[in-house]
């Protein structure tokens, strides 16, 4: 099958089931409700046999990937018609480089439906999906706790799709109120299908323990924002570029 936009609209429009979006609203109240920041952890996020499709077409480590050395995170990265990332928008375009079952889901992220149900579900008014990063940690992979802050209308979603991780290994996106690895109060260990959710503020911190196993942890960060053509993204400006976790 060719992949063009008029495609993916349709495949879109016939099947929307792609996320278990009633799991999703189930966790709803939590979420507005936790303080002194909003998070959640959710498994099955989606639909059991569309992960299954982008599970196994997850794009294989190569030459394509950016591989990120720093103090603060070791990690590989990956974006969407080749585009890297830092401040980059992403536009809803497809993508041949990947699967039809990633081009399907990667529109889906700018339909009205997925935007109004991630409204429904945060009680965050993200308007626009603004990024889309595809981010890959192996042995010695890790990123020290951190917090954006960078507004109050920004989400960010990280979707995991690794098989058989070990409870208490390393890997998962810990939430931390503070910059402060020991402070840590939640870890995921089921990175099969499911994915961490945090409302940006200035106690939203995170980061991953570093990576001891030879093992991979797959994963895609989405940001969302509110968003004006008048005014831009609501984010405030920052110098830096945008860290991902």
């Amino acid at each position: 099958m060719i992949l063009n936009y008029k495609n993916l609209t349709e495949m879109t429009t016939k099947n929307s089931q792609m996320i278990n979006w009633d799991n999703v609203f189930r966790h709803s109240k939590t979420f507005q409700e936790r303080k002194p920041t909003k998070w959640e952890f959710l498994e099955e996020f989606f639909v059991r046999n569309f992960y299954e499709k982008l599970y196994e077409t997850y794009p294989k480590k190569d030459d394509s990937w950016f591989v990120e050395s720093s103090n603060d995170k070791s990690a590989y990265r990956k974006w969407w018609a080749g585009k890297k990332n830092g401040n980059h928008i992403s536009s809803d375009v497809e993508d041949p480089n990947f699967s039809e079952s990633w081009n399907k889901f990667y529109h889906y992220l700018f339909s009205a439906e997925f935007l109004s149900n991630i409204r429904k579900f945060s009680g965050v008014p993200v308007t626009k999906t603004k990024t889309v990063t595809f981010m890959l940690l192996t042995r010695g992979g890790y990123q020290l706790p951190h917090i954006h802050n960078v507004g109050p209308s920004t989400l960010i979603l990280m979707l995991y799709f690794s098989k058989n991780w070990k409870k208490g290994d390393p890997g998962g996106t810990y939430v931390t109120p503070e910059e402060d690895e020991s402070k840590m109060i939640f870890e995921p260990y089921n990175l099969d299908n499911s994915v961490m959710i945090f409302h940006d503020g200035p106690h939203a911190g995170h980061g991953v323990r570093f990576i001891e196993k030879d093992v991979e942890r797959r994963a895609v960060q989405i940001y969302l924002e509110k968003y004006s053509p008048e005014t831009g993204w609501s984010a405030y400006p920052i110098k830096r570029e945008l860290k991902e976790i």
